[in-house]
C-alpha cells in the first residue's frame, strides 16, 4: 500500500481503528502530506481530539473549518507550495444538523417549525445516533462542492465507526415513508388503510406517554416528513461516495494485541458493509527502523567506550527482540492486507516525540511521503 499515492490520488480517506493507536495523529498527517504535495486537504475528525486542537491551534468544536495558519506552520518548518492548503474541523454534530434542516426544508417557516418541537430539541442535545449521520452528511457536503481536494475521515475508535458506516442506510430504514406517514394528521392520509394504522398507533402512544408527548412526535414526523426525500438521495450519495474509486478505507492499528484484533475485525466488517479496506497502517511500530549494529559486535573502540557500550547491550537486545516482533506483525497484517482487493499494509515509525505539534505532525508526514 502506497500512502503517498492514496494522498495525491483520492478524494476521501476514512480511517479507522481502535482507540489509542494513533489514527487521528495519522488522519492529520495524512492530510498534511497532501497539503505539501500542493493539495488542499481536510482532515475532520468526529470525535473532538483536544490533543489535536491544540496541536493545530483550532478550536475543539467549531461552526466550520479551520485553515491552519502559514505562520503556525512555518514555525514547524513548514512551507506549503502553491496551491497547498491544510484545514481541520473537529464536527459538531449540532452545526451540521442546523444547516441539514436550513437546506432541505422546503421553507423558513418550515424550517423554524422543526425547530420549535421538543423533540427536535431533545434530538439535537442527546445526539444518539445522529453523530455519524451528521458527518456522512458533512462529507458528502464538502466532496459534493469540491471545497477540498482530500478529505481525510477520522472516525470514532473501531467499533463506534461501524455506526458511521452503516448510518446511511440505517438512516433510510428509520425514516421510511411509510413509517412516517403513520405520524402525519390523519386528515392528510388518503390511504384508509393508513388512517386506520395511524389511528391504533397514536392512541396507544397517547395511552403509553400521553397526549402531548404523542402531539410533539407527530408534529415532528410530520415536519421532517417533508425533509426525508432529499435526506434519503444524499445518504444513498454517501454510500456511493464511500464505495467509488474515489474513496479509500485504511485501517490503523498499533503492535498491540488488542489494537491487532480490533483491526482484523475491522476489516472484516468493512467487508461486510460491501466496502473494500484498501490495507493497514501499522503504527508506532519497530518494524520500519533500519538493522543497526548491536554493541557486542563494536570491537574496534577505545576500552573506555567499549565498556560503556557493553552497557547498552540489555537494552539493545529489548529493542532486537521488539523489532524482529513487530516485523512478524507487519508481514502477517501485509499478508491480510492482501486480502480481497485490498494493497498490503504500511508501517509508520515510532516517535520518541509525543504528536501534540505540528512539528510532530511534520516528521509523520515525512514517513508517509516516503512511503
Amino acid at each position: 500500500m502506497k500512502l503517498r499515492e492514496m494522498v495525491e490520488g483520492r478524494q476521501v480517506i476514512v480511517t479507522c481503528g481502535a482507540g489509542g493507536v494513533g489514527k487521528t495523529t495519522s488522519s492529520a498527517a495524512l492530510a498534511l502530506a497532501a497539503a505539501r504535495l500542493g493539495r488542499r486537504a481536510l482532515v475532520l475528525t468526529i470525535d473532538p481530539a483536544r490533543r489535536l486542537a491544540q496541536a493545530l491551534a483550532i478550536p475543539l468544536q467549531g461552526p466550520d473549518p479551520v485553515r491552519i495558519d502559514d505562520a503556525k506552520l512555518l514555525e514547524a518548518g513548514l512551507t506549503l507550495p502553491a496551491g497547498g492548503e491544510l484545514h481541520a474541523w473537529m464536527l459538531d454534530p449540532q452545526v451540521v444538523l442546523e444547516r441539514i434542516v436550513d437546506r432541505f426544508s422546503p421553507s423558513v417557516e418550515m424550517a423554524a417549525r422543526i425547530r420549535r418541537t421538543r423533540l427536535y430539541g431533545a434530538l439535537s442535545e442527546v445526539i444518539i445516533g445522529l453523530q455519524e449521520y451528521t458527518a456522512a452528511e458533512a462529507l458528502y457536503d464538502f466532496a459534493e462542492k469540491g471545497r477540498y481536494d482530500l478529505i481525510v475521515l477520522d472516525t470514532p475508535p473501531s467499533r463506534n465507526a461501524l455506526d458511521f458506516l452503516d448510518a446511511p442506510r440505517r438512516l433510510t430504514r428509520l425514516l421510511d415513508e411509510r413509517t412516517l406517514a403513520m405520524f402525519a394528521p390523519v386528515e392528510h392520509q388518503a390511504s384508509a388503510l393508513v388512517r386506520a394504522a395511524s389511528k391504533v398507533v397514536m392512541t396507544a402512544l397517547e395511552r403509553t406517554f400521553g397526549e402531548p408527548f404523542t402531539h410533539d412526535l407527530q408534529d415532528f414526523f410530520g415536519a421532517f416528513g417533508t425533509l426525508f426525500g432529499k435526506m434519503r438521495i444524499h445518504a444513498e450519495g454517501v454510500r456511493t461516495l464511500l464505495g467509488s474509486p474515489r474513496s479509500a478505507f485504511i485501517v490503523v492499528t498499533s503492535p498491540e494485541p488488542m489494537a491487532l484484533e480490533e483491526a482484523i475485525f475491522f476489516k472484516g466488517r468493512i467487508k461486510e458493509l460491501g466496502l473494500i479496506a484498501r490495507g493497514f497502517v501499522l503504527n508506532r511500530s519497530y518494524a520500519v527502523d533500519g538493522v543497526l549494529k548491536h554493541p557486542r559486535a563494536i570491537t574496534d573502540a577505545p576500552p573506555e567506550l567499549l565498556a560503556a557500550l557493553a552497557k547498552l547491550e540489555p537494552f539493545a537486545d529489548v529493542e532486537e527482540t521488539r523489532a524482529a516482533e513487530h516485523r512478524a506483525i507487519f508481514e502477517r497484517l501485509a499478508k491480510t492486507g492482501l486480502e480481497d482487493d485490498g494493497d498490503g499494509a504500511v508501517a509508520l515509525p515510532f516517535l520518541d516525540q509525543s504528536i501534540d505539534d505540528l512539528a510532530a505532525l511534520h516528521v509523520m508526514s515525512d514517513a508517509i511521503l516516503a512511503n
